[in-house]
């Protein structure tokens, strides 16, 4: 039993080195330069535009319950009118790239550890290989590259989807002033929050990318373990956005203290 355990924590240790490993080629292959535009513009498109209705839909319906769910609290104390600053702050601060990254994880992860992870099964990237192209450059350097200038986008657009549906249904619904909601949702949305959003974003999206990625060249076992792996990375994915959430909030919380000492 002690044996087994042991073999265990010795096989996560060098799934840990071989994730640290890949992910340093990967950033040595983004900085050196950039992938041909073909590989560039394929995955922008799948990665950004085809994502983008999903990502609208959950950002509007996630305003909408937040302006609901926020209103019967604040309606206690009669301080309705502080719905727009509550929802705005929340979408563009925390909830807009938490939600964003999460729900991508499923649309676009999973696409990448399954593509990736049948390509290896089928020794797609052993031929890659003998022809002398770098698979990393060449399969997961345009992914990366994509995820981290295309995400912190996706997420601008389901903040704003966010603040609209928040609007409308404070408004229309449940009947607060219009102009209030306007006013302390600017008065209270720093330049800040909005730049704190789009780095957790950005952090989300690399993440996503090479942890799906990595998963899908880790892939063995045929079609069985390309399933295995696609599930493996969404979870993956999904607890590591949650957990890096946290530390980023705690570096963005101590950067802001020292720039402006509050």
């Amino acid at each position: 039993m002690l044996a087994g355990a042991a073999g265990l924590a010795e096989n996560k240790v060098r799934e840990v080195g071989s994730f640290a490993m890949l992910a340093g080629r990967v950033f040595s292959c983004s900085f050196r330069r950039l992938p041909r535009y073909g590989l560039l513009l394929a995955q922008m498109l799948k990665i950004g535009a085809k994502s983008l209705p999903v990502v609208l839909i959950t950002g509007t319906f996630t305003g909408m319950v937040l302006a609901v769910q926020t209103h019967s609290q604040f309606a206690r104390v009669n301080m309705e009118n502080l719905l727009g600053a509550v929802v705005s702050v929340s979408m563009v601060r925390e909830i807009g790239p938490v939600l964003t990254g999460l729900v991508l994880a499923g649309r676009i992860g999973a696409s990448m550890t399954a593509e990736l992870g049948s390509m290896k099964v089928s020794e797609q990237i052993d031929a890659l290989r003998a022809l002398g192209t770098d698979p990393v450059t060449y399969l997961i350097v345009p992914r990366f590259i994509s995820c981290v200038l295309l995400i912190p986008l996706l997420v601008a657009y389901s903040d704003l989807l966010g603040i609209l549906g928040g609007w409308l249904v404070s408004v229309h619904v449940l009947t607060v002033d219009p102009h209030f909601y306007w006013e302390f949702a600017a008065r209270y949305v720093e330049t800040w929050d909005i730049f704190s959003g789009m780095f957790k974003a950005s952090v989300f999206g690399g993440l996503l990318c090479l942890i799906c990625c990595f998963k899908g060249f880790s892939t063995v076992g045929g079609a069985e373990g390309v399933g295995r792996s696609t599930t493996e990375a969404n979870v993956a994915t999904s607890i590591g956005i949650i957990i890096v959430n946290f530390f980023l909030a705690l570096l963005l919380r101590t950067v802001y203290k020292n720039i402006w000492g509050s």
